[in-house]
């Protein structure tokens, strides 16, 4: 006697829920930037005013402590600039294509920077905004000031870096170091811009804001167009199993037919 089969169950929905977690975090992101945007492009005076109440604050401090001061010029002109964030970009590049699987992957990562540089600077040119100006200043930096190419660049490169760390499976404490270290950049590369009055606080927020939208798409571009990469990591002995050669066993009680 045959017994009937139970339907199998549903997949579980593995991919649908980072899916609805970037369409929202895009969304949110979204909104904000625009929003940002339209009041910047609009010079809405509450929104100057807290620029400037902030920006003359920090620029006396910035003034008085001149250690601070170099430190930050230091920081923001070599460790943490756009230039310095792209040779990064670049190393890794190089890394990704000495690997034939993930070399889609590096040139993923070259175009997504390069759009983000775009649209920075296509920003920048459209509103133009000017830079703060300050008699006895401490820094100076040209071109228009919205968004912070600074904070943009270190957003997106160390954004999309740690993705790839952590889609390729690295190890905890490799994992904790670099994010805390991208946390710090990301976060102090903005800070230092404002200490040096070269940017408004809402250009460095700007950046954050427009970086991570940049990230967040990137990322769903990836999943989209790779979507067989998503379960597996380059590196781990496991990836995905292959199919087992060995027949399934037999759930029925009746004797083995015969091939016709």
């Amino acid at each position: 006697m045959r017994t009937s089969h139970a339907p199998a169950p549903p997949a579980p929905p593995t991919l649908r829920a980072p899916a609805r977690s970037a369409v929202a975090a895009a969304a949110l992101l979204g909104a904000a930037s625009a929003l940002l945007l339209a009041l910047v492009a609009a010079e809405w005076r509450p929104l100057l005013d807290l620029d400037g109440g902030i920006s003359r604050t920090t620029h006396r401090w910035a003034v008085a402590e001149d250690g601070l001061t170099q430190a930050a010029r230091i920081l923001t002109d070599w460790v943490w600039d756009p230039w310095t964030m792209r040779l990064l970009c670049a190393v890794t590049v190089v890394l990704l294509l000495r690997r034939p699987a993930a070399r889609w992957t590096a040139g993923w990562l070259v175009v997504a920077v390069a759009l983000a540089t775009a649209v920075q600077q296509g920003l920048k040119a459209a509103l133009g905004r000017e830079r703060p100006e300050y008699p006895d200043p401490v820094d100076t930096a040209h071109y228009a000031a919205f968004p912070s190419g600074h904070a943009m660049t270190a957003t997106v490169v160390l954004g999309l870096l740690l993705w790839l760390l952590h889609r390729h499976g690295v190890g905890r404490v490799l994992w904790r170091t670099a994010l805390v270290v991208a946390v710090i950049s990301v976060a102090g590369v903005g800070l230092t811009r404002v200490w040096l009055g070269v940017h408004w606080p809402t250009d460095v927020l700007g950046g954050w804001l427009f970086g991570a939208l940049t990230v967040v798409a990137a990322v769903a571009v990836h999943r989209r167009l790779r979507p067989a990469d998503a379960g597996t990591a380059p590196g781990r002995s496991g990836g995905t199993r292959p199919p087992s050669s060995s027949p399934a066993p037999s759930t029925s009680d009746d004797p083995p037919r015969r091939p016709r």
